[in-house]
């Protein structure tokens, strides 16, 4: 039975097995609800400010005992924004770089750098103004929403992984993923002085965590196991045959399932395990990116 567009778009978000769907699609409906609920108000149906209400229940707050009467927060504030171009970039970036993301590694792992760079975001944020004087006075009226932490995680983590993978930005043409990156970080440390101190520095929390789960994925520790257990490797069978085979070489440009057959080695053995076909063969498929966005 045919679908109408609004299943369809249901199922691509929710039912397609894409993290990166998901992960979008959860951050609309949220920003659509409070939309919703913001208009009912704007319509004199109710002169409850329903919307703010809910949001309080979401916010990450910034002062330690705010946030353990909601602990929950450090989880909602990922998923929750409020105005146009907030969540518009946010997922424009969330899925420009989680495509090239799930292009070399696994759907878990994005899931997992994307909660566990949102996480590292809040506790940086927490430890700042809960730690630093000139934050400290603040905290008691600080509160922080938006998913910026965590798309920064996947960010740093597809550069890392690939620093020279180019994409084509409007108005700057072709740049490099490892440019583009330390232009964010810059951004972000110049900001901490500024009016979003708070937002500013979850960024950065996002960032280190991408840049350092990369890191310890290519010394053969999968930090995103914790997600779910790996799958079992199949026993080697032996099977004589008469046909004598060549060995095949290693196209020049490697398909998605070498590419896997890499990733699995180096999520196991470390980067430094492979060989030096494989470290070029991964190389050429960083460089054969020059996707526009």
């Amino acid at each position: 039975m045919k679908r109408s567009w609004l299943g369809d778009l249901w199922y691509k978000a929710f039912r397609s097995g894409n993290p990166l769907y998901v992960l979008i699609a959860i951050n609309i409906v949220v920003f659509l609800g409070l939309g919703v609920l913001s208009l009912v108000r704007a319509l004199g149906i109710t002169s409850i400010p329903l919307s703010d209400y809910v949001v309080s229940w979401l916010q990450l707050p910034a002062s330690v005992s705010g946030w353990l009467h909601r602990p929950w927060t450090i989880g909602t504030y990922m998923f929750t924004q409020q105005g146009l171009f907030h969540i518009l970039f946010n997922m424009l970036w969330l899925f420009w770089l989680g495509i090239i993301f799930l292009d070399f590694l696994k759907k878990r792992q994005l899931t997992f750098v994307y909660l566990a760079g949102g996480l590292a975001g809040g506790v940086l944020y927490l430890l700042a103004f809960n730690l630093i004087p000139v934050f400290r006075a603040d905290a008691f009226r600080t509160v922080m929403i938006g998913s910026s932490a965590s798309v920064s995680a996947v960010v740093f983590a597809t550069a890392t992984l690939l620093p020279d993978y180019t994409i084509r930005l409007l108005f700057f043409g072709n740049v490099k993923l490892k440019y583009l990156a330390l232009v964010f970080i810059a951004l972000d440390i110049l900001a901490v002085g500024g009016l979003n101190a708070g937002g500013s520095i979850a960024h950065i929390g996002g960032a280190l965590f991408g840049f350092v789960y990369i890191k310890r994925l290519q010394n053969g520790q999968d930090w995103s196991r914790v997600l779910g257990r790996p799958r079992k490797k199949r026993k080697l069978r032996v099977v004589r045959t008469d046909v004598p085979t060549t060995p095949q070489e290693e196209p020049l440009v490697p398909n998605q399932e070498v590419i896997d057959r890499i990733l699995d080695k180096i999520s196991q053995s470390g980067y430094d395990s492979l060989t030096k076909a494989e470290k070029e063969a991964l190389f050429k498929a960083s460089k054969q990116g020059q996707n526009e966005y």
